[in-house]
């Protein structure tokens, strides 16, 4: 199975790369168009490096804690079933495509990178779900009962965005595998999980452990 237009999007990462629609081994409910391993197995001169890079595609692969976060989603349906919901840095859109699966009444994909929107509108198709799309949280003015957002903590100075998801929504759930000894109260710890990027970058075992955090009106079951 191909994906034409995603195909020459990833492209601009790599000439040669391609994507294929891939179950994740965490959440085989769901598939997703990621890079096929295959296609990028091979040995980078420094300019092919500098040009992945600086066209990263994360919409292309299914981050750790994104899959952590989509199973919980699809094991507590209660979490979300019936709320308006909002994905920030949606990426690939699993989380969102979880939380569809899993009975929201309005799902939100937002990413400020208009080729992971259009992925996971694909994605969406993939798994027979519809989502909507924005490309800026700060001028979004839906009224939201829950904000997700999976590995968007991967650079400290992003810690500014816990309180604005707090502004937006009077739940927060967020899962992460970067931020160590997280203190930010009044988010709490729900559970911890072990995972990894699909394809598998081989990363270092503590980017493998995902911790879920929640703040809002109601507590979140294990």
């Amino acid at each position: 199975m191909k994906n034409a237009v995603l195909n020459r999007l990833i492209q601009k990462m790599h000439p040669l790369a391609s994507v294929t629609a891939q179950a994740l081994p965490d959440c085989p409910d769901i598939a997703l168009w990621l890079v096929e391993p295959e296609s990028m197995n091979r040995a980078f001169s420094q300019e092919e490096v500098d040009q992945i890079q600086a066209y990263p595609a994360y919409w292309a692969f299914c981050w750790a804690s994104g899959q952590v976060l989509a199973q919980a989603v699809l094991s507590h349906p209660e979490w979300v079933a019936g709320k308006r919901v909002i994905d920030f840095g949606a990426g690939s859109g699993v989380v969102a495509i979880a939380c569809a699966m899993a009975g929201a009444d309005r799902v939100i994909a937002c990413d400020i990178d208009h080729d992971a929107l259009h992925a996971c509108q694909r994605n969406a198709e993939l798994n027979g779900v519809e989502l909507e799309v924005h490309d800026d949280l700060f001028t979004m003015n839906s009224e939201t009962d829950l904000l997700i957002a999976a590995d968007v903590l991967y650079d400290r100075a992003n810690l500014s965005f816990l309180e604005v998801f707090r502004e937006k929504a009077p739940e927060v759930l967020i899962a992460d595998s970067r931020i160590r000894n997280f203190d930010y109260p009044p988010y709490q710890t729900v559970s911890v999980h072990s995972s990894h990027t699909v394809p598998d970058l081989d990363e270092s075992d503590e980017f493998r452990h995902v911790t879920l955090y929640h703040t809002g009106i109601s507590p979140l079951s294990p």
